[in-house]
């Protein structure tokens, strides 16, 4: 009884009557862990709280002394409550600046040690003394070709900022073994909490992999799968995200949010579609082949390491890259290398362009024209002469009919077949091979 009186005596205001008073209890936790809470997600000035687990782990060290059942449950209870109490709308997005650990750069070139509610605040400090990262700078000679080393600097600096205005993602492919997914791990020493890594084939297909991407900057692809993608909507909606767009969360109603995340994606290929060979597919895409493996190389296993410990150095250089990419209106520098890898994936991707820009099958001539079907039946015969899989033939008039003035082509339904009907077809076209349909 005198222990039970003593306790009470030390108890704090919030504990009246042996409970727990849950608004004094949030007013005294808030004072000394100064938070907000936007779309359920608590930020401190040190940016979002990614583990909730720790904020219970502090609710119980508080209540501990004075709750002696259903703390789960209690903790569960104040932890609701402080949701409400600190309830913020969304914050203001700034491109003109970055949270760091030390304090806020600007991009104008000032730095401020002050610290204010983020939703990105990144673990590296803003050093300008910071030495330049030679280790990192050496790596890179080795994983890339010299004119593709500007394209990676910018897009690292593009992803210090929470904004999709480049709409680009970037895919650094290879045989394997290279050293690729070095670069994700010297991201996450750079960006923290505010990466992840997840694929790119779940972020398209699970209905729930959108909202784990909120408040994030780079969600990394390690090793992307090869197989193709069955739609392509939420990809090309989030790398050009301008709106909010819907997300859910499992067991929680839908709800309007806004992603500012990038995709920087490893692996052996380029990104495929089952269906979707739009221009809209492919410009969003900034393919880099890295460098063969050297047979000589010998592997060094703390690589990693000895590059995160020139993080202060790396933010310098990717920040050079940032600054070039908005003097250059947020277009990347891409290598006449590069440029093929796009086309050559555009043709890998959608063979009617190559089969357009076959000989031997049919001429480009304004006078002429061939009927929808026949034109088909043609790159069928092109598709088996080629061992290539032939898109159906909606989709084949379809492309055609949205790129007519690319080949100079009319898609009409002026056209005469052999019976003399009138029909859908192209003018522009004249068979040299003859394939009764």
């Amino acid at each position: 009884m005198e222990e039970l009186q003593e306790k009470n005596l030390k108890a704090p205001d919030w504990v009246q009557d042996n409970k727990i008073h849950e608004v004094l209890f949030c007013k005294a936790f808030l004072e000394k862990h100064p938070m907000i809470c936007i779309n359920d997600t608590f930020f401190t000035v040190n940016g979002r709280v990614s583990d909730e687990n720790k904020l219970k782990k502090e609710i119980l060290e508080w209540i501990e002394p004075y709750v002696t059942s259903g703390l789960v449950k209690k903790i569960s209870s104040l932890l609701d409550m402080l949701r409400v109490k600190c309830y913020s709308p969304p914050l203001s997005v700034h491109t003109d600046r970055i949270h760091l650990a030390n304090g806020t750069y600007y991009l104008s070139g000032e730095f401020s040690p002050e610290k204010d509610f983020c939703v990105n605040r990144l673990p590296v400090s803003y050093d300008p003394e910071a030495a330049v990262p030679s280790q990192w700078l050496a790596f890179l000679d080795q994983l890339l070709y010299p004119e593709d080393i500007h394209t990676l600097q910018e897009y690292m600096g593009y992803c210090l900022i929470p904004t999709t205005k480049a709409q680009k993602m970037l895919f650094l492919v290879g045989k394997g073994g290279e050293g690729k997914s070095r670069v994700g791990l010297v991201m996450h020493a750079m960006l923290g909490d505010n990466m992840n890594t997840s694929s790119i084939q779940k972020v398209e297909t699970n209905p729930f992999a959108r909202a784990d991407l909120e408040h994030l900057l780079v969600m990394v692809d390690d090793d992307m799968k090869l197989e193709a993608l069955p739609q392509t909507n939420y990809i090309k909606t989030i790398v050009s995200a301008e709106l909010p767009m819907d997300l859910e969360r499992k067991g929680q109603q839908s709800y309007q949010g806004r992603l500012n995340v990038r995709f920087l994606v490893f692996g052996n290929g380029t990104m495929k579609s089952l269906y979707d060979r739009s221009e809209g597919f492919f410009r969003r895409q900034i393919i880099i082949t890295v460098r063969d493996k050297d047979k000589n190389r010998e592997d060094d296993p703390f690589l990693a390491e000895k590059l995160c410990s020139e993080k202060e150095g790396i933010f310098l250089w990717a920040l050079e890259g940032l600054r070039r990419l908005i003097q250059n209106n947020y277009h990347f520098t891409i290598s006449e290398r590069t440029k093929v890898n796009m086309e050559s994936a555009i043709k890998e991707g959608n063979n009617i362009v190559e089969f357009m820009e076959s000989e031997g099958y049919f001429l480009f001539k304004s006078d002429s024209q061939i009927t929808s079907k026949d034109f088909y039946a043609i790159y069928e015969l092109w598709c088996d002469d080629n061992t290539t899989k032939p898109v159906t033939s909606k989709s084949f008039s379809t492309y055609l009919s949205q790129h007519e003035r690319e080949y100079n082509l009319e898609h009409n339904n002026k056209v005469r077949n052999n019976q003399g009907r009138r029909v859908w077809g192209f003018w522009g076209i004249e068979p040299i091979v003859k394939v009764f349909v």
